[in-house]
């Protein structure tokens, strides 16, 4: 299976990793540069390209872009990190989009790509203007893990893609569009598929009918894990997946961060066995204390991570990651 680490999120301030440290294995490389400061070797870092008005940033992502083109051989970078841009939560990622892809030649060895690290305290993540990914996908036919933040414009059509392993998709909303765009694509290695479904009020308005083309299967071969997370129609989601044809080759499911009550869980426990997986992460859920219970009784022999028990508001329960 295609190495990957999970990354934790502080529930009540977003999303706040920002691989400011590390990314894919690598050391991060960041500038701005000292003129004789001795760099790692291109292969060796995932080099993180940002820019803000604020702190020690470049001022625009073109002058970052261009200092990694003038510094660093690029035809040897594995990975990359896409920071904040310049006003990134009133402008749309699409120039940055364009960039990579004119030059795209030029990174012959890419492999991993994390298009918007920004953190909360740079930009809540649904303030984050995206914009359509596509031509990321048709740039890069060698990229193997993409992973994007922030739902906002974001948009995807589907495509072809023979060495994609992991994507990733983290959102407080996630258009319904791009989850059928996911659907539609042909992904013949994907190995990893995360997304965050979100909430309504920004943006998440994806439909379990939406996500039925990824729950077949048939475009995704070699799947091994799958999160469908951070969703307000967590329980409707569960019931879907119980039935899912995907579930009996996954390897590890995820379920979390959405408002999944004992409803979702009884699906979950009276559709298809789950016995065969690794692991099942249910963390931030609102089960009972008798239904957590049996899900772990019915479950002995898999990592069930049941953390993060919350208690509704009412009739009010909230996802982990929205704004």
């Amino acid at each position: 299976m295609f190495p990957y680490t999970p990354v934790p999120y502080d529930r009540f301030h977003g999303y706040k990793h920002s691989y400011s440290d590390r990314y894919a294995g690598l050391p991060v490389g960041r500038g701005p540069f000292e003129e004789d400061e001795e760099l790692p070797e291109p292969g060796a870092a995932a080099w993180y390209l940002s820019a803000s008005e604020f702190g020690d940033d470049h001022e625009s992502f073109a002058e970052a872009f261009g200092e990694l083109l003038e510094r660093v051989d690029v035809g040897r970078v594995r990975a990359l990190v896409i920071g904040e841009w310049e006003e990134c939560y009133e402008t749309s990622s699409a120039h940055i989009v364009e960039t990579l892809a004119d030059h795209a030649e030029r990174f012959p060895e890419l492999r991993s790509l994390f298009f918007g690290a920004i953190t909360a305290e740079q930009a809540e993540i649904s303030w984050i203007q995206q914009s359509d990914i596509t031509p990321l996908l048709e740039a890069f036919p060698r990229l193997e893990r993409l992973e994007v933040r922030g739902g906002t414009g974001l948009a995807l059509r589907p495509i072809r893609h023979e060495s994609l392993r992991v994507l990733r998709i983290e959102t407080g909303g996630l258009p319904g569009a791009v989850v059928r765009a996911v659907g539609g694509c042909d992904f013949p290695v994907l190995e990893h598929l995360e997304l965050w479904l979100g909430v309504g009020n920004y943006g998440g308005d994806a439909t379990v009918a939406d996500l039925e083309p990824i729950l077949t299967g048939e475009r995704l071969p070699a799947l091994r894990h799958l999160g469908l997370q951070d969703s307000e129609i967590q329980d409707e989601v569960a019931a879907a997946v119980a039935a899912a044809p995907v579930v009996a080759r996954l390897e590890s499911l995820s379920l979390s961060m959405g408002v999944l009550t004992d409803v979702g869980a009884e699906a979950l426990l009276g559709g298809q066995p789950l016995t065969h997986l690794r692991r099942l992460d249910l963390h931030h859920h609102f089960l009972s204390d008798a239904m957590a219970a049996r899900v772990a009784a019915a479950l002995r022999g898999v990592e069930v991570d049941l953390s993060d028990q919350e208690k509704a508001d009412g009739d009010w329960r909230y996802v982990a990651v929205s704004e």
